[in-house]
């Protein structure tokens, strides 16, 4: 897979920049862009490039047909996340998706569902499994947040965390949701606390805005974490080029 993951985030079935945090059942998100092009634009594009790893996200309801159709562009090569249960995760593999990305299902009530984990498991093969420990910083510690980033679980990323759920999966995917949308750099500590302790692929998303910014990925993160870029490429609106971050990533 690519060291640069690429994304697709859906909101009311369009492709969106959300700021971090600001989604919730009651107002409208802080939203950086809009796109007036379909998810299967961006598959599409993804595919052309060969950036296989990259995700959809599914901000919530409505988001179903868009999902399929992005998954449809390139089967087999985009994770999905967003809602995924026990219930549902080989229906969206059977859909097309690579791997399911699940935080809400696992983290419940602030802690580890271990029963809803050992369900998640035996429904979906560990290969196929991404979980998404995005956290906020509170009191010196990164904690997992659930429910589109809105609710805090007593769960801290750190070495005990990652040893525990490591052998349940074959990826995490952590949103520095403290700078997620902001294009104001990324969280370093929490890069180097990844490279630190986790013993599997790990993906960083958050504040990513320059090429500086991914040289110190690639230099703090040990050369084993992946990254995403949203609101900073230009084909979201922001400044920074796509087609040189493809073509970069391609090249490495």
């Amino acid at each position: 897979m690519s060291l640069f993951r690429p994304c697709i985030d859906l909101h009311d079935g369009k492709v969106k920049q959300i700021i971090g945090g600001t989604l919730d059942d009651r107002e409208t998100p802080e939203t950086n862009f809009v796109s007036e092009k379909s998810p299967a634009y961006y598959a599409e594009l993804y595919k052309q490039d060969n950036l296989a790893g990259g995700h959809i996200i599914r901000l919530g309801a409505g988001n179903d047909e868009a999902a399929r159709s992005a998954l449809a562009a390139w089967k087999g090569n985009l994770q999905i996340g967003g809602g995924i249960t026990c219930k549902n995760a080989r229906e969206w593999l059977n859909a097309g998706a690579s791997h399911v990305i699940v935080t809400s299902a696992v983290f419940r009530d602030g802690i580890i569902d271990y029963e809803e984990l050992d369900k998640l498991c035996y429904a979906v093969p560990a290969d196929k499994l991404v979980l998404d420990l995005s956290c906020r910083k509170v009191d010196g510690k990164y904690l997992v947040v659930t429910d589109r980033w809105t609710r805090f679980t007593e769960c801290e990323v750190d070495k005990k965390l990652f040893a525990r759920l490591a052998g349940c999966c074959s990826e995490f995917l952590i949103h520095a949701v403290d700078v997620e949308g902001k294009c104001g750099g990324i969280d370093v500590e929490l890069l180097e606390l990844l490279a630190e302790y986790s013993t599997i692929p790990c993906v960083y998303a958050g504040g990513i805005r320059s090429f500086e910014d991914i040289r110190t990925i690639e230099e703090r993160g040990s050369n084993k974490i992946a990254y995403t870029i949203g609101s900073a490429l230009d084909i979201f609106g922001g400044s920074l080029s796509y087609r040189e971050i493809a073509d970069y990533s391609n090249r490495k």
